[in-house]
């Protein structure tokens, strides 16, 4: 199991990167996974534009961007690579009232989530995909965010 964080355009650095990880296992276990690998790599938001236009044809910015390489359906495991943009998640913790380290946390779940088999794309999808985020946020706060600097 391994648990990698990068940078590629940013400089950001996630606070609390061991209880992260620690917190980021209980999760896939609890939706029934193991982690094989899977990577963070913090990105600029012209760099996330430019994979969102190759990659998936979409014209406009995005806060995270999920690539799956495992094959869960058969190992158990997940493994693949989250983008995130560090500069369009600061922005939308900004427009949702929310502390920037919060809505990190919120998106690096929710990339989770993906390789865990959870969709958002139609509107019950989404509600689900938020609802589990809220429930793993909590765990968070509860049992990982003591003492994280």
């Amino acid at each position: 199991m391994k648990i990698r964080f990068d940078n590629d355009g940013s400089s950001y650095r996630l606070r609390g990167r061991r209880k992260v990880r620690e917190w980021l296992t209980e999760t896939a276990l609890s939706e029934g996974y193991t982690i094989d690998e899977v990577g963070y790599i913090f990105s600029s938001s012209d760099n996330m534009l430019a994979m969102n236009r190759q990659f998936l044809g979409h014209d406009y910015y995005t806060d995270v961007i999920t690539f799956e390489y495992g094959d869960r359906r058969h190992t158990g495991a997940v493994a693949g690579e989250i983008f995130i943009d560090t500069d369009t998640v600061a922005d939308n913790a900004r427009i949702y009232g929310t502390p920037t380290h919060e809505e990190m946390l919120r998106v690096v779940v929710h990339g989770l989530l993906h390789l865990c088999g959870q969709k958002d794309k139609s509107p019950s999808a989404a509600k689900r995909m938020r609802a589990k985020e809220n429930r793993y946020l909590r765990l968070w706060h509860t049992c990982y965010a003591t003492d994280v600097k």
